[in-house]
């Protein structure tokens, strides 16, 4: 992702990014997080507990959940601090800096069996992170999503002097999936965050973190492992 100074440059070119997903009745994460207040009602536990979730009939059929989203608990051991959360299951949450307003529900054209998405917010200023996943019939069709993200990201790595870019990519290859991850650098070379492409199956998405939790590029590479994981089927 980005830093918002940045951000501000590159929006005229590019689109609106890191746009904040739709909430869904009640499918909201729950247990000590900030929510809106539409879905305060429904929220449970406390700050210290990782965070849970509860849906509505509308989303009990999905073969996509919740847990298969980074949770909060997850961000402990990568030292971020989890403020609120806004999940979707609809699949229009824009994807990532480069991808301007397009949404997951768009490179599908809608063809995809699910959909998921969360937006996190944390107490360390300006520091964002947004995740969108989809499920398809096969691995087929998921590898070729796959793809395509990869290659709408890499359109990042080439970018005009003093505004931020996506470094060189690296790949990942666990037991539960696979995808590729990038670092992101500001104008002026700072690590600020960055992407990942991921695949579990016949599941996909991406997830991208913006600001600079860490002066190490290679940060992100613990952040792809942690989604490639929760995806996995």
């Amino acid at each position: 992702m980005f830093d918002n100074q940045a951000a501000r440059k590159k929006l005229p070119r590019r689109g609106r990014t890191a746009r904040a997903a739709t909430c869904v009745g009640a499918a909201l994460m729950a247990a000590g997080i900030g929510m809106h207040p539409a879905a305060a009602a429904t929220a449970t536990g406390s700050a210290g507990r990782p965070a849970t979730a509860t849906a509505d009939s509308s989303l009990s059929g999905s073969r996509l959940g919740l847990a298969d989203l980074i949770q909060k608990a997850d961000f402990y051991q990568q030292g971020l601090n989890p403020v609120s959360a806004t999940v979707g299951m609809t699949g229009k949450q824009a994807l990532s800096a480069c991808s301007g307003e397009e949404t997951m529900q768009a490179l599908t054209k809608g063809k995809a069996g699910a959909y998921a998405d969360v937006t996190w917010t944390f107490d360390t200023k300006d520091t964002l992170l947004t995740e969108s996943v989809a499920e398809t019939s096969t691995t087929t069709s998921a590898a070729s999503y796959e793809n395509r993200l990869d290659r709408l990201v890499r359109s990042c790595q080439d970018e005009p002097a003093g505004h931020w870019y996506y470094g060189q990519g690296h790949a990942i290859t666990l037991k539960t999936g696979q995808g590729r991850w990038y670092p992101a650098f500001k104008g002026d070379g700072e690590a600020a965050g960055g992407v990942a492409v991921i695949r579990s199956g016949h599941r996909f998405g991406i997830v991208g973190l913006s600001g600079q939790p860490s002066d190490d590029p290679g940060y992100m590479e613990g952040i792809a492992a942690i989604a490639i994981n929760r995806l996995s089927a």
